[in-house]
């Protein structure tokens, strides 16, 4: 498959807003692009003109590409429920209701198929898939039977941008830390690293570009500075967000602001 994974280094670092920069940045470059995201847990949910449900972002991340939303691109959605369970709903359909520790137990294999097929069907109907990781992508207790990040990644054969948030202090450990928690073969899928949700002057952190770049042996491909009026909703929460001026189109406004602080030419080369 010809694609790229974008894992965090944790939750919230702004995995889903990248993922719908690279839709848009592809979707006008002519690219047949289409988002996915193999398991997300979200409350926020959309039901596409076929009665099946899927997650709101990647609904949107749908509409960045300048495609049609589908199931099989968010196979499986849990939606979280009272008393630590989740509605499980496979393909855009709902499943059943069960708990954490018994969907690794009772779906995993189950769940495991589903992404298979889904990543099977995008693959024969785009030119290229974007995929999204899901919390951190280093949980070792999870790592065994997990469903996202790398083993996405290793079902869909594609290399890993790796993202961190700088604006809560501590992006340089937690990107080595990451990198350290990961198998050899998974660390060799990481191609680039992206620092997020930057405030300041970014000459004053060159020096720390400089070193993640010499220490890890992985390029940092951009430092995307914060965009408070994006105007684009939250993936599983209603954080209030500034809305875009009247009149702009919010996925071609932030496309252009990540794409003028990444190195483009070299998330293309990753991606070819």
């Amino acid at each position: 498959m010809n694609g790229l994974l974008v894992a965090g280094t944790a939750s919230d670092v702004g995995k889903t807003m990248i993922c719908t920069a690279f839709c848009r940045i592809l979707a006008n470059e002519g690219v047949r692009v289409a988002p996915f995201k193999s398991q997300n847990m979200s409350g926020f949910s959309v039901i596409l003109p076929d009665g099946r449900e899927i997650s709101r972002s990647q609904f949107q991340q749908a509409e960045a590409a300048k495609t049609e939303a589908i199931a099989e691109m968010n196979p499986i959605l849990l939606k979280p429920k009272p008393g630590l369970q989740s509605e499980v709903l496979f393909l855009g359909k709902p499943l059943t209701s069960i708990g954490g520790k018994e969907f690794r137990e009772e779906l995993y294999d189950q769940g495991l198929e589903t992404i298979k097929s889904a990543l099977a069907h995008l693959s024969q109907h785009y030119d290229t898939v974007i995929l999204e990781g899901a919390g951190s992508t280093a949980e070792v207790n999870l790592m065994d039977r997990e469903l996202t990040n790398m083993r996405a990644a290793e079902l869909a054969d594609v290399p890993v941008v790796l993202v961190a948030d700088i604006s809560k202090g501590g992006a340089i450990a937690s990107i080595v830390g990451t990198l350290q928690l990961l198998t050899p073969e998974q660390r060799a899928r990481v191609k680039a690293i992206i620092i997020n949700k930057f405030y300041g002057d970014l000459e004053y952190f060159q020096e720390g570009v400089d070193f993640i770049g010499n220490y890890t042996g992985i390029q940092v491909a951009g430092v995307i500075p914060v965009l408070e009026n994006h105007g684009i909703p939250e993936e599983d929460m209603d954080r209030e967000t500034q809305l875009a001026a009247d009149g702009v189109d919010v996925y071609e406004q932030w496309a252009d602001h990540v794409k003028r602080h990444i190195d483009w030419p070299l998330i293309q080369s990753i991606l070819a």
